[in-house]
C-alpha cells in the first residue's frame, strides 16, 4: 500500500494550497483517510480526517474554516483545500489512511498507513 501526497510548496501568508493523495492497493472506502501535520521541533498533530463510508469530516480547531478535506472513493484519494494560510501552517503534511472506521480519527497511532510527507511553507 502506498500514499502518494503532492500540492506542497511555498506560499505568502493569506495564500492558498491545495494537497492531493492517492492511494495505491489500498481502498480506504470504509475507513478514513486525512491528513496530519508536523512542524520544526513539534508534536506530529491533527489536522482533518474524512470518513469514507458517511462522507462525515472533521477538523482541528485551528484550521476549521480554513481548510476543506475532501474525497473521491472512485479515485481513491483525499483532497486537502488550505485557504487563508498562515504562517503556524508551517510543517511536512502527512497524508494518512486507516481500513476500517474507528472513532481515534485525531491519533496519529490510529492510522495504518502513512504518506512519504509533502512541506508546506507559508512566509513572506
Amino acid at each position: 500500500v502506498q500514499l502518494q501526497a503532492s500540492g506542497g510548496g511555498l506560499v505568502q501568508p493569506g495564500g492558498s494550497l491545495r494537497l492531493s493523495c492517492t492511494a495505491s492497493d489500498c481502498s480506504f472506502s470504509r475507513g478514513a483517510m486525512g491528513w496530519f501535520r508536523q512542524a520544526p521541533g513539534k508534536e506530529r498533530e491533527f489536522v482533518a480526517a474524512i470518513r469514507g463510508d458517511a462522507n462525515r469530516k472533521y477538523y482541528s480547531d485551528s484550521v476549521k474554516a480554513r481548510f476543506t478535506l475532501s474525497r473521491d472513493n472512485a479515485k481513491n484519494a483525499v483532497y486537502l483545500e488550505m485557504h487563508n494560510l498562515k504562517p503556524e501552517d508551517t510543517a511536512v503534511y502527512y497524508c494518512v489512511g486507516r481500513v476500517i472506521w474507528n472513532i481515534m480519527y485525531y491519533d496519529p497511532a490510529n492510522y495504518n498507513y502513512w504518506g512519504q510527507g509533502t512541506l508546506v511553507t507559508v512566509s513572506s
